[in-house]
């Protein structure tokens, strides 16, 4: 494994969240609260992980920005927008998702459901935007 699998590595462990994540919602709604439970400690086991590699990815190549090559206004417009959005909800997440997760942890159940109801969209988003910022910069252009 080089430094150049990192981001493909990354955008593995994205996906993987989201899969775990979206199981842990179809549990929830189902009443399975043991197994959602499990997909979603997961979820932020995997999460934890990525954000790992992430880091060690950036300061491996020096916090070096990966240019994008795709051509157009049009095209460079949906990845910065794209892009932006997924930076700013990133870093909310970081703080909002070990918080919802506390609130489960302290079995404050009505807290945790009410942060969850805003969180989980949010971490949804983010996971499955950070696929789309991998193919962006590594696979289609």
């Amino acid at each position: 494994m080089s430094i150049r699998d990192i981001p493909a590595l990354n955008a593995t462990l994205n996906a993987t969240a989201t899969v775990l994540m979206t199981a842990g919602f179809i549990c929830i709604r189902r009443g399975w609260r043991e197994a959602h439970r499990a997909f979603m400690v997961a979820a932020g086991i995997v999460s934890a992980i990525f954000l790992v590699g992430y880091v060690a990815h950036k300061i491996l190549i020096h916090g070096v920005h990966t240019p994008f090559a795709g051509e157009g206004a049009v095209l460079r417009a949906v990845y910065y927008t794209l892009l932006a959005s997924h930076v700013v909800l990133a870093m909310a997440v970081a703080y909002l998702v070990p918080r919802t997760f506390l609130l489960a942890l302290r079995g404050d159940y009505v807290r945790h459901r009410r942060w969850a109801r805003v969180v989980f969209p949010i971490w949804y988003y983010v996971s499955v935007t950070g696929v789309l910022v991998f193919f962006f910069l590594y696979v289609w252009f």
